[in-house]
């Protein structure tokens, strides 16, 4: 009776699997896929616990598909040591971009400021900017003097686009349908560049998959050169993000792993068996560097740090773009 309620159960997480390949016929599907690393390992153990009994052919197929599956995942999987970061161009000036998803009732908005102070980003995409984070956000204002808050309607999942540097001459930056996405030229020493900040819903049932058909105008009008990172509530392998990617022309960052638990999990779970949902993307001359998982800040999500470069010539053609990804789990130093 065990093994065929083991039985019951391994088939019921390979179908689960087998759902999420088929994200792009209905986001019913794709809803499985952001689990796939975890439905792996789950029905992998299944599996194993079969090896010794009467379905052990069935518990061979099985494990094998589960490993298939775990595989696609193996991008996102946190980094246990530091790597090397990608060396940097001696004749190119490095940027930064730090994404953060604050979390609209965050207790400790002091260490949002005080990470933001520490890091020294360039330009800074902010997720989940409730009320309270206007105010908050206000302290900073000599220093990111350049900005533009987008309200959602509900009050609390509006986006923030901030900046050191000035929008380029005769740009203003602006908010896209119901704030899920915030948008800006920026001037990065005479380079023009296209930033966003993005913020999807959460997938199937609820309106992620509408909400990107919504935003497809606005992804589209991206330029040439062009970065956008957000909290897309979607792992890198799954149709949503994809979908985003090919409306936008824009190339996904290597993930730089899991950065989402639920809020009452612990941070070393999130680090390790969390979910790699905000994404960065982009395209023509910018060419990524190197990334990094921040220290928890007081939100469910954990912050991420971007170094990219630009090229020294504005008029670079669209194919010099580059996606190069070191990740350095360990929190980046503060740039003198």
């Amino acid at each position: 009776m065990m093994a065929q309620l083991i039985v019951l159960a391994m088939m019921a997480c390979s179908a689960a699997l087998l759902a999420g390949f088929f994200g792009a016929l209905h986001p019913a599907f794709d809803s499985f896929s952001h689990f796939r690393m975890h439905l792996s390992l789950l029905t992998a153990l299944l599996a194993l616990a079969l090896l010794a009994g009467p379905y052990r052919l069935q518990a061979v197929a099985v494990l094998v598909f589960a490993i298939a599956c775990f595989v696609t995942t193996t991008g996102a999987l946190p980094r246990l040591s530091a790597q090397q970061a990608v060396a940097k161009p001696a004749d190119r000036i490095t940027y930064r971009l730090l994404q953060m998803n604050l979390r609209f009732n965050n207790p400790t908005p002091k260490k949002v400021l005080s990470l933001i102070g520490r890091t020294n980003p360039d330009v800074i995409t902010l997720d989940e900017v409730s009320g309270m984070w206007a105010k908050e956000l206000s302290y900073i204002a000599g220093a990111y003097p350049y900005r533009i808050l987008c309200d959602y309607p509900n009050g609390i999942f509006g986006v923030a686009l901030l900046s050191r540097r000035p929008f380029a001459a005769g740009t203003a930056p602006r908010c896209e349908p119901r704030g899920a996405m915030a948008t800006a030229m920026i001037d990065f020493g005479g380079i023009p560049v296209n930033v966003a900040a993005i913020h999807l819903s959460w997938p199937w049932p609820k309106e992620q998959s509408w909400q990107i058909g919504e935003l497809a105008q606005p992804l589209a009008a991206l330029g040439e050169t062009a970065i956008m990172a957000g909290d897309c509530n979607a792992v890198p392998w799954s149709a949503a993000v994809r979908r985003v990617a090919r409306m936008s022309g824009m190339t996904l960052m290597p993930s730089a792993g899991p950065t989402w638990i639920h809020r009452t999990l612990p941070d070393f779970l999130r680090r390790y068996a969390g979910l790699p949902i905000d994404q960065v993307f982009s395209k023509g001359g910018v060419t990524i560097l190197s990334s990094a998982r921040l220290e928890d800040i007081g939100s469910d999500h954990l912050p991420v740090l971007v170094e990219f470069t630009l090229p020294t010539d504005s008029n670079a053609p669209e194919d010099e773009h580059k996606s190069a990804l070191a990740a350095n789990d360990a929190p980046a130093k503060p740039r003198s």
